[in-house]
């Protein structure tokens, strides 16, 4: 049984109306949409009640979220290399920090670079592509989740420069260690609290 062209343009209304804008995307959605509304009306359901249930089995969280799922699926390759990336800055930043500091200890030359190159790197690298990687893959969490998290990145990288200023001698590292400890105590440490809080209670 072949859908007419009014049935047709409701479907693909539907479809427009979700945010699918890969043009390859759309036109597979529609075409799987008419062919399963087919099939079902053969079977002597009516259109509107084909069309419900159509859209139920393809996608019970709404169409919006193929599009989601394409895009991941698409950007895949990109992820996984940006976590490895991610992963070996974490890795040789904090190897080279934690060699520095063990040099120190036994006065080697160069150990106060090694140890400044290593803290660096994990302050101005790894912690910001950590907090990329986290709100990509947790689009969905709450603003009060996100908020925290925002709150601990913030508070991480100002007491990091407020580290580095002070290894290197350089003005403003009271200020900047006082501003992330405030945002830590005043800031984060609500929030984080909080959280487990209602965690606990549900």
């Amino acid at each position: 049984m072949k859908l007419s062209h009014d049935e047709i343009a409701i479907v693909e209304k539907q479809v427009d109306h979700s945010s699918i804008n890969i043009e390859s995307l759309r036109d597979d959605v529609l075409d799987h949409l008419c062919c399963v509304i087919e099939i079902k009306m053969e079977r002597g359901e009516v259109f509107d009640n084909a069309l419900h249930e159509a859209l139920h089995e393809l996608a019970p969280d709404g169409l919006d979220e193929i599009q989601r799922e394409t895009v991941f699926l698409l950007n895949s390759t990109k992820i996984i290399l940006m976590k490895k990336a991610m992963y070996i800055v974490g890795l040789l930043s904090t190897m080279t920090f934690l060699s520095g500091w063990f040099l120190g200890i036994m006065a080697f030359p160069g150990a106060r670079d090694l140890s400044i190159y290593g803290f660096s790197a994990f302050a101005f690298i790894y912690v910001p592509m950590m907090a990329i990687d986290y709100f990509k893959t947790n689009i969905r969490i709450a603003l009060s989740e996100k908020l925290k998290m925002i709150l601990g990145f913030v508070c991480a990288l100002l007491i990091g420069i407020a580290g580095l200023f002070k290894a290197l001698h350089w003005p403003g590292a009271t200020t900047l260690l006082l501003l992330g400890a405030s945002l830590c105590i005043f800031g984060f440490l609500p929030f984080f609290f909080f959280g487990m809080y209602k965690k606990s209670a549900s």
